[in-house]
């Protein structure tokens, strides 16, 4: 299939080729059609690197009625990267089409600011639902007349706990409009919110977590003792040079203790966990996208969002406990057709759970000895 082929238009086609994009996923081509019909609620059960972003944001972009100076879209997403990240990509998407104005709102940023900004023509808001609904309630933003709502990564703004936020948003909105919403599990509390607030003829297109996995990343894992973890990590660490990569822990404590331990073997090295100030995480991110730092520990709701290319490697000191998780992360490489590896770091212990990962992914996870 072609995007084309799907409905899309050749300005937007053009912008795509630009981009290196030149074929539909699995999932843009399951819910581009459908919501290129503008009249449905969608439900896409999809994880991250999936190619969820171009799924409902060019539908979104060829809705959009460019003569009218009101917001027309609005996309939540659960942390501020993320929020950046799409806004960054609708824009690249439009270089050859009419100008669609987006403006991303989220927490961390002077709020004054953000007001400025939407005083210009916005047709797409992309915002975190706490900024967004603050703006509601200043009465800085109207969005009671927009006809599609998205919400991406929605299971991650529950957990994150903006299920409160989540339903002012929905209640405040005109009923009049369409909901699209992308998540890679579906909980109870977040089936509890599309009872309420989809309509129960939503269509549903789900991706199979087989066909997430890209093909282009080498699987692997060590063995050891739990206390020689980071020797076993360091020693791999320095075959790399200067390659770059990301090493994922499951909570805010081991992100904090592994960073320092790898600071003390004189690597540079930053850290992102769900505690820290925004100005602090916006400083380590600005440091590892520049390329000053080439390496990141961070836990999987702290990554959400990170968008940088060229990545070697990505590294599980820890495995996460859930196997969406693992395709999130494995997914920051390899990318743009360029070959990567993901290594898990066990102990004996944790072997029999790369085991059950390994049949619900069906993935072949190669032993490093």
């Amino acid at each position: 299939m072609t995007f084309p082929q799907l409905g899309i238009s050749e300005d937007l086609n053009k912008g795509l080729k630009e981009l290196g994009i030149h074929n539909p996923t699995k999932i843009q081509e399951q819910a581009i059609p459908i919501l290129l019909e503008g009249s449905n609620d969608l439900i896409g059960k999809a994880q991250t690197g999936t190619g969820k972003t171009a799924a409902f944001g060019l539908p979104l972009l060829m809705q959009i009625d460019t003569s009218k100076k009101l917001t027309q879209g609005l996309i939540l997403a659960p942390t501020r990267e993320l929020a950046q990240q799409i806004a960054k990509q609708l824009f690249k998407y439009t270089k050859y089409s009419e100008k669609v104005f987006t403006e991303a709102v989220f927490g961390g940023e002077k709020i004054d600011k953000q007001i400025q900004r939407l005083k210009r023509p916005t047709h797409i808001i992309v915002a975190t639902p706490g900024r967004l609904v603050d703006l509601i309630k200043r009465k800085d933003v109207d969005i009671r007349y927009i006809k599609t709502i998205i919400l991406d990564e929605a299971d991650e703004m529950l957990s994150m706990g903006f299920k409160k936020e989540l339903e002012f948003i929905l209640k405040t909105i005109n009923e009049q409009r369409n909901v699209w919403m992308f998540s890679a599990t579906m909980p109870k509390e977040l089936q509890n919110i599309v009872s309420k607030y989809v309509s129960p003829r939503a269509i549903t297109v789900e991706i199979d977590k087989t066909d997430a996995t890209n093909k282009n990343i080498q699987h692997q894992f060590v063995v050891g003792e739990e206390g020689n973890k980071v020797d076993t990590m360091t020693y791999f660490l320095k075959s790399q040079k200067n390659e770059r990569g990301i090493i994922f822990c499951r909570t805010k404590l081991a992100a904090r203790s592994l960073t320092e331990q790898l600071l003390q073997r004189n690597f540079e090295v930053g850290v992102l966990e769900g505690d820290m100030q925004q100005k602090d995480r916006d400083k380590v991110m600005r440091a590892f996208k520049n390329k000053k730092l080439n390496l990141l520990v961070a836990t999987d709701v702290a990554a959400r969002g990170i968008d940088v290319d060229n990545l070697a490697f990505v590294l599980h000191y820890q495995l996460p406990d859930q196997a969406e998780y693992y395709i999130h992360r494995s997914g920051r490489t390899a990318r743009g057709g360029k070959s990567g590896q993901s290594i898990a770091f066990l102990d004996h212990s944790e072997v029999k759970y790369l085991r059950i990962l390994e049949k619900q992914l069906q993935l072949k996870f190669m032993q490093i000895r």
